[in-house]
């Protein structure tokens, strides 16, 4: 069986993923790379190597659906900025001989824009948006691995121009229970489009290859996640050329350029997001999170602020489980997050 897991991830990388991996601004169906869930936006990345049966994890990483999930459903909002907004609707169901799956719908909305020509001459407007129907699917292997994958099929809808897609994402996980350990590889967003915006002009989709580490610590309330993103490509690095690395100095005019070492450090650190879970009770806990690669991007160098940072905190009542989360995106604002989950068969 998993040689057959093995045969089927080769294969698929050699048909679809063509071309040298890029990272932001270089690829289609980019909503699909934005996190989802508040618990994940709140420790700062896109996904999570957690196990604890939480469904709003199953879309980022489908090999963490467990068949406890059964008859969840969650609902996430994201408000954004500006007009935009994003989110996902996902439920749960157990089937004994063939696994447990989820069904989601993920979107995101860019709002209303206005119709005009060259000279200025408005006509209306139109809206912009796209969609994923995904199915996830997830079985165990044995009491610590498990295997996961999500089929997504794509619509993307921008005035008069639209697009279809599919992508799939496959993904692996070990978790050890006694030891509160959890490790998760993914490949995501293996796919490509079926129709293009413009005819003849193919577009690639944001094809990426994640690694997960959380552990919760036995004597403490804290649980931490280390993610590593993008490790397809070792520099993902952006030269701004109104922001460049190289700095002058205001005295001499010569040029401070970085050292070897500064600049193998910034450059591994661009993979890295570091989150923590403060988890005084099983009902309520508070997080933590800091994105290396979105501080960089997003810094602004006469006013550093917080950007890169996020928190949350998530917490139950009756039935129902609360999450909320706020991502320093830039000076200019944050986005936030909300997710409300809860099991319908105890209804």
């Amino acid at each position: 069986m998993k040689k057959s897991i093995f045969a089927i991830i080769i294969s698929l990388i050699s048909a679809f993923y063509t071309t040298y991996a890029q990272t932001g601004g270089t690829k289609t169906y980019q909503f699909l790379t934005l996190p989802n869930s508040a618990r994940i936006a709140a420790m700062g990345g896109n996904f999570l190597a957690i196990k604890d049966n939480d469904i709003s994890l199953a879309i980022a990483n489908p090999s963490l659906i467990t068949d406890k999930m059964s008859g969840k459903l969650a609902v996430n909002y994201v408000n954004y900025f500006s007009d935009i907004n994003y989110g996902f609707a996902a439920y749960s169901h157990n089937f004994n001989k063939l696994g447990t799956f989820v069904a989601s719908l993920q979107y995101i909305n860019y709002g209303s824009f206005t119709y005009a020509d060259p000279t200025g001459q408005t006509a209306g407007t139109f809206k912009a948006g796209e969609y994923a129907l995904n199915i996830g699917w997830s079985r165990n292997l044995d009491s610590n691995f498990s295997i996961g994958s999500n089929l997504k099929l794509i619509n993307s809808n921008f005035e008069t121009y639209n697009s279809f897609g599919f992508a799939v994402d496959l993904a692996a996980t070990y978790h050890n229970s006694p030891k509160r350990f959890t490790a998760s590889l993914m490949l995501k967003n293996i796919g490509r489009q079926l129709s293009y915006y413009t005819e003849g002009n193919r577009e690639d989709l944001p094809f990426e290859i994640q690694f997960g580490l959380s552990k919760r610590l036995k004597h403490a309330p804290f649980r931490f996640s280390l993610l590593l993103n993008h490790l397809e490509k070792w520099d993902i690095s952006y030269e701004d050329p109104l922001n460049p690395s190289i700095k002058t100095d205001p005295l001499t005019g010569e040029k401070i350029e970085k050292t070897e070492a500064s600049k193998f450090a910034d450059k591994l650190m661009r993979h890295v997001v570091a989150g923590v879970e403060f988890i005084p009770s099983e009902n309520f806990n508070i997080r933590l999170g800091y994105n290396y690669q979105r501080r960089q991007e997003m810094k602004v160098e006469s006013a550093l602020s917080t950007v890169g940072f996020s928190w949350g905190f998530g917490f139950k009542v009756s039935k129902f489980y609360l999450s909320y989360a706020n991502v320093i995106q830039h000076l200019a604002g944050s986005s936030h997050f909300f997710t409300i989950a809860t099991n319908i068969s105890e209804f």
